[in-house]
This record gives C-alpha cells, structure tokens and sequence, in this order.
C-alpha cells in the first residue's frame, strides 16, 4: 500500500431505500440505468457506458455535465450493474485523511476479491496534489473512479487524471426528457395543479435541471392548492432556475466565445441574445464594454473606423449612466460592431509588422529622415537629403523611408468593403505617385 493512504476502515455501507417522506427526487431516483432519462447517448446499448455494463467490466471515466443530470445516480447504478461494491466521497466535504479511508477499504476489499467503484463527486475541486494522489491507485486496479464534475475537465483536471479516465458529457436535459421526470412525478404523486400551459412554463423554467424541476412540483404539491394554476400565477408563486454562469469558469468564456463569433458573422440578434445571457447573469458591464471594444479594431478595423469610437462613446456612457441605464449603451455598441462591414486587415497588418520588427532587430532608419539636433550629428549626414513632404508637388515627395538592409514591405491589405474601400484608394493613388517619382 502506498504511503501516502496507510489506513484502513470498514467498507461504506449502501444507503438505504428512501422513506416515504424523503424529497421527490430522491423517491424518484432511478432503480436501473434504463431508467436514467434523456441520456440515453450514453446509456444505452450503443452508448459507452451501455457496452461497458455489457461487457461487465468499467473503466474510470469522468461524467461531466450540468447540475441535475444524473451524475451521481449513474454512477452508484453502474456500481450496482457490474456487481462492484460502491464507495463515495465529495470534494467539498472530504479532504485527505478520507480518501486514505476509501483507498484503504478498497484494498482491503480487494483482497477479498471484492472491486470497488470509487465515485467522487465535485472532483475538480480537488487540487492538483490531491488529484495526483488517485493514480497509482487507479493504474494498479485498486479502485475504478469515476468522477463527476460541472467544469470543462481540460481546465479543472490534471492531465495525468485524464490520460488514465474516459470523459463522457452528459446533456442537459431537454424539454421531453423534463417532460418525462414531471410525469413520473405524477404517477406517483397525482396530477400537478397546473394548466397545461402552465406546466409547459414550468418545464421551461428548469433550464435542463431535472433536479429543480422535481423540487418545484415537490412545491406545488405541498401548497395544497385548491385551482389550477395558469402560467402568470404560476411565475408568481415559484422562482426561476438562476442560469448556471460562473464568471471566472467556462460559462463565461463559452458566451464570450460566442458573443465574439456572432459579432464577427454580422449577425446582430444573436449577438444581442449573447450579450443579454452575460448582463442578466451578472457579468461585469466593463467586462463586456472592454470586449465590444476589441471586437472593434480586430474585426472592423479601417472597414468602418466610427465603429472603436462607438465602443469607446458606450463605455464613457455606461460609466456615466452606470446600471441598468448605461446597459443600453452597450446594447447599442452591440447593434453597432454587429451590423458594420468586417475586416481584420488592420489585426492582420498588426501580426505581421510585429513579426517583421522582431526578426529585422536594430536596423537603422536611412540617414535622411534622422533627427539631427546636434552639430555632430549634422556632420555624420544625419538629416541630409531629406525632402519636406510639403514642399513637394502634391505634398508628397515619394522618398524611401526603410532601412537600407531592408525591402519596402507591404503588411496592411485593406479589404473592398465599407471604408476601407476608400483607403484602398488613397493607399493606391500615393504608390501611383511613388512610382512615378521612382
């Protein structure tokens, strides 16, 4: 056994049937893997875990998905499936000394020729020492894990967990498969007193939480009601769901991903949708001043230059104004960058001077465009030569502004759209001028 888990307990005890008077959802749990609902891509026969339990034999797998979709419940009906003995610890409530407990009792177990699953929920709040705690007990079949976490599992999880773990994604659940917990509930509660119209706005308030959706017809069955309730008094009588977005997790990057994206493809109602996920979750209205703004010069660009003065007019405005007022400014940025014509040449033009600057290193710029504030610097030929763009006909005197060791280059390509059709012109009338003056 390793040093690290010395111990040794009992095996975790199965818990027991629910009483009558336990919550909804835990009377309703499923008794067998084909009465999971609305994961069907993964537990039926086709699905990995369905030929695994054929097969009899599992290997650790990470479940992630959104709250209320059956992780825990999955887990504990494989165990149950293939005849493994189950044992259970949580992140949040279980630090080191319980994982030596569990890590002993498998081994114990496994002496008897007993396999454990070891189920551990909310995994990725473990640290990354705690997380590498479970290989060598993994790789040498002690336990087979299977976790189950809400984050993106490339983010929360070491890589050396992964390699040794299947990640399987569970949905969200749909409308029919809610469709379906509420009529389970009924058939073991009686009838919901709601319209149907009002059930319909009740499935529709769980966003995909099977969970919240049992516990809200848990609600209304308490109240005792003595009418159907209609979707007005039902949004009256219960809350809903609270979007699932944590502003430092991949709920907030997946929506700005997208915001950007919708931005980019011009299309200007989902960039609105997008934009209104993020504010009535809570998301930082300077958060998303700062990204109207960059979505701005790397996607518009020259193509419509008022575009970064809008953006920047809708910050000093939401400062100014400040919530929920000065969310209409940024509203209005959206429209804006949205529905402009799109270019990334300038972002293009930016990548490759960049570029260029770093491998050409210290080159000097010609002599005749050097500033020669001193005497000496006049008589090394600092300035000499140099024609006053002014004074030339057209104001333009065509000189060579590059480093003598260097090519002229050619880093900005305005697109032929919106403004920049007009810069293109100019661009193209000064290097007529300039071949022309040789």
């Amino acid at each position: 056994m390793s040093d690290l888990f010395p111990e040794t307990i009992p095996s975790q005890a199965a818990p027991p049937p629910p009483r009558d008077d336990a919550p909804l959802a835990d009377r309703l749990r499923p008794a067998s893997l084909d009465e999971v609902i609305g994961q069907d891509h993964l537990t039926g026969g086709e699905g990995a875990i369905g030929r695994m339990v054929a097969a009899g034999k599992l290997s650790s797998m990470i479940l992630w998905g959104p709250p209320g979709t059956g992780k825990t419940t999955i887990a504990r009906l494989l165990a149950d499936a293939v005849g493994m003995r189950f044992e259970s610890v949580s992140a949040v409530f279980s630090g080191v000394a319980d994982l030596k407990k569990a890590f002993a009792a498998a081994d114990k177990a496994a002496e008897a020729g007993q396999r454990t699953l070891l189920f551990v929920d909310e995994i990725h709040r473990f640290n990354r020492a705690q997380q590498d705690g479970f290989l060598p007990f993994v790789e040498r079949g002690t336990v087979t894990l299977v976790g189950a976490t809400t984050e993106n599992p490339s983010f929360a999880l070491n890589a050396a967990l992964l390699s040794r773990a299947q990640v399987l994604i569970l949905q969200r659940l749909d409308r029919e498969a809610l469709g379906q917990l509420l009529t389970r509930a009924e058939e073991l509660e009686g009838p919901l007193p709601l319209t149907e119209e009002a059930r319909d706005a009740l499935v529709a308030s769980a966003d995909g939480d099977g969970r919240f959706l049992l516990n809200q017809a848990e609600t209304l069955y308490n109240a005792d009601l003595d009418q159907p309730l209609d979707p007005a008094l039902l949004g009256r009588f219960l809350q809903r769901r609270v979007a699932v977005y944590d502003k430092d997790r991949e709920g907030h990057y997946n929506l700005i991903s997208a915001l950007h994206k919708a931005v980019r493809g011009s299309d200007v109602q989902a960039s609105l949708y997008y934009l209104a996920r993020m504010l009535t979750a809570g998301e930082e209205p300077r958060f998303l001043a700062r990204r109207l703004i960059r979505m701005s010069v790397e996607d518009i660009g020259m193509a419509d230059p008022q575009a970064l003065v809008q953006c920047m007019a809708a910050k000093d405005a939401y400062e100014f104004l400040g919530s929920p007022e000065g969310e209409l400014a940024l509203v209005q940025a959206c429209i804006y960058v949205a529905s402009a014509p799109k270019s990334n040449a300038a972002y293009k033009a930016m990548k490759a001077s960049f570029r260029s600057a770093k491998e050409t290193g210290s080159l000097m710029p010609p002599q005749n465009i050097l500033n020669a504030p001193t005497k000496l610097m006049k008589e090394i030929g600092y300035g000499s030569g140099y024609t006053y763009d002014h004074n030339a006909d057209e104001g333009f005197s065509g000189d060579d502004y590059w480093p003598d060791e260097m090519e002229p280059q050619t880093y900005y390509t305005p697109v032929d759209r919106g403004f920049e059709r007009e810069v293109k012109k100019r661009l193209d009338y000064w290097d007529k001028l300039r071949r022309e003056r040789g």
